[in-house]
């Protein structure tokens, strides 16, 4: 993997899990106190959630990188190879 598509799958990861973490704790705002509308969050914490999402994706992408430069899914060798004769 070079360094253009590693940054790549870490953007997609990154993004996939955002949608993951975001919905996580949320507590709407019945009565419309903080002023939007009744189904927006009270306490967002889009800090925490952005931090969170920046750990996770980092834990997944390693998992990525790890098996993407093994040789457990090669298709030059090994059970998944090509064997044309």
């Amino acid at each position: 993997m070079n360094w253009f598509t590693g940054i790549m799958v870490f953007v997609l990861v990154w993004w996939v899990m955002l949608f993951t973490v975001l919905p996580v704790g949320i507590r709407p705002d019945e009565d419309g106190v903080t002023g939007g509308w009744r189904g927006t969050p009270r306490t967002p914490r889009i800090g925490r959630k952005l931090l969170w999402t920046t750990l996770l994706a980092c834990g997944v992408f390693g998992c990525i990188y790890l098996l993407a430069t093994s040789d457990l899914l090669s298709f030059r060798e090994g059970w998944l190879a090509l064997n044309i004769t």
